[in-house]
């Protein structure tokens, strides 16, 4: 069992990440259950969930004429097209059925903000924006942040620099996590926690 100042955050863990949604990270689904034996060390657990409105401005479906993963320049920017996903009250957004973590405390719910995506746990793309979730964990005591699920290179690895941006002693396990790899973005995620100070376990 991990010390009360330890909280592990689950990033993400919704259908539409799986195999079957609509952006699939691949093997997505394998690692539910290493994160619920790995929640179950922890006194203190976070979830969070994309949540998207339709006709989100990250959608491709958005822009006329792009395509999904094309790059585009929104006005806090650089900004990945993907497709539609997590959109508010679908299937999609639901968390995968094996996760299972009923001690959870708080789910956090980002990327709601139609103009703006947010990868981060933390804060909006504008790295500006925050979503509370910084503000709650020092509020109760938190000092280690733990990080798992999807996907490693964008989500979890926005929220473990903005973790260590707030001070947090950060931590990604990443046997628990999958990339999706988009241009050697794992491998640079890698090399981002490294200069960073986050401990990949």
């Amino acid at each position: 069992m991990r010390h009360d100042t330890d909280v592990l955050l689950v990033i993400d863990m919704q259908n539409d990440f799986c195999p079957g949604g609509s952006l699939a990270v691949t093997g997505g689904d394998e690692i539910v259950p290493k994160i619920n034996r790995l929640a179950h060390g922890f006194q203190h657990v976070v979830l969070t969930q994309d949540w998207h409105p339709a006709g989100h401005s990250s959608f491709a479906s958005t822009h006329s004429g792009k395509q999904p993963f094309e790059m585009i320049t929104m006005p806090y920017g650089p900004q990945t097209l993907w497709p539609d996903h997590c959109v508010q009250g679908t299937a999609g957004a639901a968390f995968h059925k094996g996760l299972d973590i009923p001690h959870a405390e708080l789910i956090i719910r980002k990327g709601y903000r139609k103009a703006i995506d947010s990868y981060s746990a933390f804060f909006e793309n504008d790295h500006k924006t925050p979503t509370g979730l910084g503000g709650y964990l020092k509020e109760r005591g938190f000092t280690h942040v733990t990080l798992v699920g999807l996907a490693f290179d964008f989500c979890v690895r926005y929220s473990a620099e903005d973790a260590r941006t707030l001070e947090f002693d950060t931590e990604v396990i990443e046997a628990a996590c999958r990339a999706i790899d988009m241009n050697g973005s794992a491998d640079k995620t890698r090399s981002s926690f490294a200069e960073r100070g986050v401990v990949l376990a």
